[in-house]
């Protein structure tokens, strides 16, 4: 197993220092989903919702989480994203929203915390502006699908993983 980077040789938490570090391309996809109702899912899919858009206003919030990880995560490195992309989409087979989160940077650190605090916060901004019409909403599967860059390469899930 490898060595946890975030503790000092004491066991006390500390920031990485990543200066060393090569700077390279880096990228990652993380994904999440809302599962509700059929009923929820049709104010969604028919344009129905009272507080709006829900899928560009999820978007939105997830762009901007991206943006912020360093704020919310206290050992995560503040990075020059250079993309973000969300895809929010209506699912009838879960049913729900399935939420993919893609973050670039050019750096000397990874982006996968920016892509799964956008897919979490993607998701808990559906929850938001349906939660009157269904407080029984569920967030899951909140995981990162791929990254890449950097010394460890690409890592890919592995489906059952």
């Amino acid at each position: 197993m490898a060595e946890l980077t975030h503790f000092d040789a004491e066991g006390r938490a500390h920031m990485v220092d990543v200066g060393a570090k090569a700077v390279t391309q880096r990228s990652a996809v993380a994904a999440g989903h809302v599962r509700m109702k059929p009923e929820t899912l049709a104010h969604v899919t028919e344009g129905r919702a009272k507080k709006g858009d829900v899928l560009g206003v999820a978007r939105l919030a997830g762009i901007m989480a991206a943006k912020k990880c360093a704020e919310l995560i206290p050992l995560c490195h503040p990075l020059p994203i250079t993309h973000v992309a969300l895809d929010l989409v209506p699912d009838p087979a879960l049913p729900g929203i399935r939420i993919t989160a893609e973050v670039r940077t050019t750096g000397q650190t990874g982006v996968e915390m920016e892509a799964l605090t956008a897919a979490s916060v993607a998701a808990l901004t559906v929850y938001d502006m349906l939660k009157a019409v269904e407080k029984s909403m569920t967030i899951g599967g909140i995981e990162v699908l791929r990254k890449e860059g950097g010394k460890s390469g690409l890592y890919t899930r592995e489906d059952g993983a």
